[in-house]
């Protein structure tokens, strides 16, 4: 006897379960044979395949992705749901020794589809949580999330902020919710990632306020740093320009579009003890400055832009973007310098990274070498039938 489905069933065509069986958490429009009238974008169903079988239950999207599955069973969606997940996102950052660590109390508690939570992040501040709804569905279970979160006592959490307005808005949601604090209040306190100090703007800044999945990767500069000139582009708040500082290097100079984001640059160094004056916040474009550049002005250049190709049909325009960046950087570092460069574009993976870097490299014609290859840290996990979710490509490379 089949079970009964907990929610309006989307039944799948013959042959379109395969992605859901092997636990793929997208249902794509194209799979879908039928449905009930009148579902609308956030509500929430049970999948079946063309017989009738459960397959999953999960939140109707309004794209292409028609549904994204929370669990792969008739499960039902409430707080307790929630805790659960969250329960188990915690232990897993604890075992990574995030929980209670004394020198960094910043971390991403849930990452969407890494953590079965497809749509939805949070990132812990201290005693805050920040949380950004990326899914209708999602947003209209912030007050089951947060139920959830509260009842998390290990957490130890006073706030929890509301970032999700802007996901909602790009989504087309005129009418999302403005962004404010669903528990508590602001917490002025000490925010540490590996020793050093930050002032984090989640209610201002971009994503929640912080790249947090750059942490490992500010610690590697940190440790290869010593004694050497740095260009921070795209440097946003200046998480690199304080790693590469505390692990002794010469000078560094952060260069953002944004003046807003570099007034809080360079409160962070101040923060940590380091002068503006001799470090200095510039703001400009990138591809003006990047122009500028002498060689011997810099022999670690940095290169963290915002995503180039946020979607599939951007994806040549670009990956010129990131040629003509990579090939500038490659072409004006001095002898022997270190470039770290990155892309967070989900469009262009880890081998069209590599290679396109490897065309601004023939371009130029010096000779380069990887050193390291980088990704997302394990609070940024990868659900391994979901490899879309690894968009944090980065390369360390030795210009000669």
């Amino acid at each position: 006897m089949k079970e009964t489905p907990l929610y309006p069933v989307i039944r799948l065509l013959k042959g379109k379960e395969d992605a859901a069986r092997r636990f793929h958490p997208w249902v794509f429009s194209g799979a879908i044979e039928e449905g009930p009238e009148g579902l609308q974008a956030g509500d929430t169903v049970t999948v079946t395949d063309h017989s009738g079988n459960i397959l999953g239950t999960g939140f109707c999207e309004s794209d292409s992705i028609a549904v994204k599955l929370l669990c792969f069973d008739n499960c039902k969606i409430d707080e307790w749901f929630f805790l659960d997940k969250l329960q188990r996102a915690l232990e897993v950052r604890r075992s990574m020794g995030l929980v209670g660590n004394p020198n960094t109390n910043c971390y991403r508690l849930a990452h969407s589809e890494g953590d079965g939570l497809p749509g939805l992040i949070i990132d812990i501040y201290g005693h805050t949580a920040v949380v950004q709804a990326q899914t209708e569905g999602m947003a209209l279970h912030l007050k089951e999330i947060v139920r959830a979160l509260k009842l998390i006592p290990d957490l130890e959490l006073k706030s929890v902020y509301n970032k999700s307005a802007e996901a909602m808005r790009r989504m087309g949601k005129e009418d999302a919710v403005d962004d404010g604090y669903l528990l508590g209040e602001h917490v002025e306190e000490d925010l540490l990632e590996n020793g050093c100090l930050y002032h984090i703007d989640w209610e201002n800044g971009q994503k929640t306020g912080f790249f947090l999945d750059q942490r490992e990767n500010r610690e590697l500069v940190r440790q290869l740093v010593k004694g050497k000139k740095v260009l921070n582009a795209f440097g946003y708040t200046g998480g690199f320009s304080v790693a590469a500082l505390k692990g002794g290097a010469q000078r560094v100079v952060t260069v953002d579009a944004s003046q807003k984001a570099l007034d809080v640059a360079a409160v962070n160094l101040n923060l940590n003890g380091f002068s503006v004056e001799d470090n200095p916040c510039l703001v400009s474009d990138m591809k003006d400055y990047v122009k500028e550049i002498n060689e011997n002005d810099f022999d670690m250049i940095i290169l963290d832009p915002p995503a180039f190709a946020k979607r599939h049909q951007d994806r040549h325009r670009g990956l010129q973007g990131y040629r003509f960046i990579n090939a500038e950087a490659i072409r004006r570092i001095a002898k022997g310098g270190l470039l770290f460069t990155f892309s967070c574009s989900q469009a262009i993976d880890k081998g069209m990274f590599q290679s396109i870097v490897t065309a601004a490299a023939i371009e130029v014609g010096r000779n380069v070498r990887i050193l390291y290859q980088l990704s997302q840290p394990a609070d940024h996990p990868i659900n391994i039938y979901h490899p879309e979710g690894a968009y944090l490509k980065g390369l360390v490379l030795l210009v000669e």
